[in-house]
Formats: C-alpha cells, structure tokens, sequence
C-alpha cells in the first residue's frame, strides 16, 4: 500500500503512519537503555556525516560508543548557564602536563574549571590537537565538503548544532575529537591514529557542571582514506552525581584539584 502528501489529509495520514519506526541513527525518546546503571536521560545513535547537542545536568554519565569501529565524535562543550564559558583544549592539555587524553583526565574551560572527567576509556586514540573538518578540508580531501552534500564537515555541522541554542560561528571553538587519535613523534611529526578499530569501543565521561554538549560525527581531517568513511556513534547518558571529595579524578594532582575548587566555587550560592 502506497501513500500520498499531494494534500493535508494525505500528508497528516503518511506522517501518522510514520509512528514507530525505527531506523540505526535516531534519538530514542522516550530514553530508554538497558545495559546503563542509571537512571536514561538521553539516549541516540548519531549517524555517519551526523550531529547532535544536548542539554545534560551536573553529574550526568555520558557513554559514547563507536559501534562500528570508524566513528570520530568531535566534541564542543558550553556552560548550560553561560554559554561564553566553554571547552579550552589548550589549558586541558597544558594545566595537566599531558598531551593525551585518557581515563582520569579532565576537560577544562577557558575559565578554569572542570567541565568534564573521563571515567572509563577503552579506546585510548583521541585527538585534543587537530580540530575539526571545514568545507575547505573536505574539498580538498573528496572533491565536496558542503554541509548538505554527500561528504559534510564536522565545523558545519557545530554551527548547525550550535545554532539550537542560540549560538553561531563565532562560538564554534577548537574541540576534542574522540576515538581517532594523533600523537606527536619524536621529531615533532603529527603521527594519526586512523584505525578501522575493533567495533564496540566505549568512553564514559561525567559531567561536573550544567553542560551544552554537541557532537559531530564527520571523518578525521587527518584521514588519509580517499572515501568518505565514518561510521554510526552511540551515546547514553544517565543520572548520577558530581565527583566526591575523595574521588580519585579529582584529588590526582594538585592542578586538577584546584580546577574542581574553582567549579566548586562557582556552584556555591
């Protein structure tokens, strides 16, 4: 049986008919996961060349997973209160002495306060140098990288993500880019670490303040592949708390204390 929209009544019957499809990339709403320990807030499967941005609460669990083994979820990340706080890659990187992101590490803001802890990584090959795809970069790399097009870029994508809350371009700052790593050699050479990897690899991550997190889901800039290869990312997010004064993230050294002081700080009122 075929349907038709040449006309309303049509249309409102094609759409109805429309509810309870499922399809491998879509927002499950309600959320709704098994295999989390908590209480689902969110739950999605973010397409390949896909985005997505959503409001979470402090202490909010987020689990990426890279179900097929070629997802690259580049990541930007707001203050739900005050957007102009945001994601700082370099003094995540700097004020924990440490180019490479992994279980235990923190993620900071330009104001100095942990935004996130990564609580779980089975990955070990993300990226806090390279950045995000443009236009430009997908052009150069498969003859089109035009936000609607068949190969869209992770930067275009943000701007899409970000304008849901009010933001534009100019908000669209460096980001991490999880599960396709670089390192840097010993004669200072940028080393990618492309994969494919083994599907199933997962990410925790737990939020410390009321965050914006956007995703994209666009191939590294870095990937030397001549097609266009991502490949579906899944994230469930769950209730739970803040890191405790005796969590291990946070007492590990005495630069990650203090940021947690200073988010601390912020929420005391």
């Amino acid at each position: 049986m075929t349907s038709s929209t040449a006309n309303p009544q049509a249309a409102r019957d094609h759409a109805r008919a429309m509810a309870g499809t499922r399809v491998e990339a879509m927002p499950i709403i309600p959320a709704k996961a098994t295999d989390a320990p908590g209480e689902v807030v969110w739950e999605e499967v973010i397409a390949a060349g896909g985005y997505t941005a959503r409001r979470i609460a402090r202490g909010t669990h987020v689990r990426l997973v890279d179900l097929h083994g070629d997802a690259c979820a580049s990541m930007l990340l707001f203050n739900a209160e005050c957007p102009v706080e945001r994601l700082n890659v370099a003094d995540t990187l700097k004020v924990q002495w440490n180019g490479y992101l992994g279980a235990g590490k923190l993620i900071l803001s330009d104001m100095g306060r942990v935004m996130m802890s990564i609580v779980v990584d089975e990955a070990g090959t993300h990226d806090a140098f390279c950045g995000a795809s443009s236009e430009a970069s997908n052009a150069r790399a498969y003859g089109d990288g035009k936000n609607y097009g068949g190969h869209p870029n992770a930067r275009d994508r943000f701007m899409l993500a970000v304008a849901k809350y009010g933001l534009g371009r100019k908000d669209v700052h460096p980001c991490i880019n999880w599960f396709k790593g670089v390192r840097i050699g010993a004669d200072g050479a940028t080393e990618p670490q492309i994969g494919p990897f083994a599907p199933g690899r997962t990410l925790t991550l737990r939020a410390e303040m009321d965050l914006i997190l956007v995703l994209a889901n666009c191939p590294h800039v870095l990937d030397p592949r001549p097609a266009f290869t991502v490949t579906p990312l899944r994230a469930t997010a769950w209730a739970g708390e803040a890191a405790a004064m005796a969590d291990p993230v946070r007492i590990a050294t005495p630069e990650g204390e203090r940021a947690f002081l200073n988010t601390e700080d912020y929420y005391r009122r």
